[in-house]
């Protein structure tokens, strides 16, 4: 029987994604987890996979084409099978008068003189952009055209879409002329196109000393997504020291007995770390839904990875209070590999419940990272540095020490609550065999 493949959820914050390219064709026999095409999102290029095996019957979408999360974009069956016939609409009857004693005898004269009589029916305006709720401001748009249209001020309402059903493309917003102003009305004073995020200093600047570079998709999500962020949600900080000696000393012996590809990373034992606190800290693993809480049973750390030619992506570690180190090293070296390459796959990005945020590698002593919603918090480590300490006899010695900060939602939690998930995840730090068991 033919199954439907759906387009994959490509992060939590986005609805659609651009298809690239199809790497297999209707025919092909496919496995279960076989990629079959890949898909470019504002964060990455993301390989979608079937679920699947089977014989690909039909594929929906060409290279270019706006594919909308949870739609399907082809089907899969047994081989010789037939794709199924898209649903036809039920026809209408046509609405029959109610019967009536009179006009039985010359209904039919009757309504031929209504119809010659009626005025003609007042034409029906067409819609200059197609609304639907299902859209980001209930206009049907691709995400390239929605960024064009920001940095140039452009309303999209009053844009007519040429794409499938009417949705808006890059080549309707880049041929739009805004319509002259009535006549009678004063001439509008020029003004500059916004910034991506609502922000204008002015005319750009220009000459030979500056250099002009247009805003990635992936930065110009970032600037919206943080500034919603810093500017709706109440953040407080808590910033707790830490000695790191036992845990450093604990990732050095794991790792002698491992290969090269297994080693575990600081970060790796971070994380495990900040998943099992939250099981007593469950509050916190909550995300903020206006007037509604979701309280998440699954603990999952979203990581935030530095991509090589700037921005960052957030991966998830799935589990990660109930899944051993060494897996979690594995998975988390596979998914931070597949996103410093552009190419991820849709789990790598879905389901963060708390977000780890680690500059631990760049000499960092300490920072305040903003939290990425609708989650109730976010990590920020620092690096580990040698450090004077006063040992147990009194006398001076040399430690290590790091500076970890969690970013709080305050209408979810408060300094109380922080301040407690701090100490018991200090706790697991300086206690590191706490986190093998």
């Amino acid at each position: 029987m033919a199954r439907e493949i759906l387009m994959p959820q490509l992060g939590a914050d986005m609805t659609e994604g651009t298809l690239l390219n199809w790497l297999k064709q209707p025919g092909d026999q496919v496995q279960p987890g076989d990629i079959i095409a890949e898909v470019e999102s504002d964060k990455a290029t993301i390989e979608v996979p079937v679920e699947s095996g089977g014989t690909i019957l039909e594929l929906k979408g060409q290279p270019g084409d706006a594919l909308t999360v949870g739609s399907v974009i082809g089907t899969i069956g047994e081989a010789g099978e037939s794709a199924p016939a898209p649903a036809k609409a039920a026809p209408v009857e046509a609405a029959q008068p109610a019967p009536a004693a009179e006009k039985q005898t010359n209904g039919a004269a009757t309504a031929e003189a209504e119809a010659v009589d009626a005025p003609p029916a007042p034409p029906t305006p067409e819609p200059v952009a197609e609304a639907n709720g299902d859209y980001p401001d209930g206009i049907k748009a691709s995400p390239i055209a929605r960024r064009i249209a920001a940095e140039r001020g452009i309303d999209l309402r009053q844009v007519r879409g040429s794409g499938p059903a009417g949705r808006i493309v890059k080549s309707d917003i880049e041929g739009y002329v805004a319509p002259p102003a009535p006549k009678s009305a004063p001439a509008p004073q020029a003004t500059p196109a916004p910034a991506i995020a609502g922000q204008t200093w002015g005319t750009l600047p220009q000459g030979p000393d500056v250099e002009i570079i247009d805003v990635t998709r992936l930065r110009s999500r970032i600037a919206t997504r943080m500034i919603q962020s810093k500017q709706q949600v109440p953040h407080f900080y808590v910033t707790s020291a830490m000695d790191t000696q036992a845990l450093l000393a604990l990732r050095v012996e794991l790792n002698n007995e491992l290969p090269d590809d297994q080693k575990i990373t600081v970060n790796d034992l971070i994380i495990k770390a900040a998943g099992l606190t939250l099981v007593d800290f469950p509050n916190l693993n909550t995300h903020f839904y206006g007037d509604k809480l979701v309280r998440y049973k699954r603990i999952n750390i979203g990581i935030a990875v530095a991509l090589p030619n700037g921005g960052l992506m957030n991966v998830v570690a799935k589990d990660v209070d109930k899944t051993s180190i060494g897996v979690i090293a594995r998975r988390n070296k596979e998914m931070i590999g597949r996103a410093r390459e552009g190419k991820v796959k849709p789990e790598d990005l879905e389901g963060s419940t708390f977000t780890v945020s680690n500059l631990g590698a760049y000499d960092v002593e300490h920072f305040l990272a903003i939290i990425n919603p609708p989650e109730a918090a976010i990590l920020a480590v620092g690096t580990a540095k040698k450090i004077p300490v006063v040992l147990a006899d009194g006398t001076l010695g040399v430690g290590n020490q790091m500076k970890v900060t969690i970013s709080v939602d305050h209408r979810v939690s408060d300094g109380a609550e922080g301040a407690q998930y701090m100490q018991k995840f200090k706790a697991l730090i300086e206690n590191p065999m706490r986190l093998l068991i």
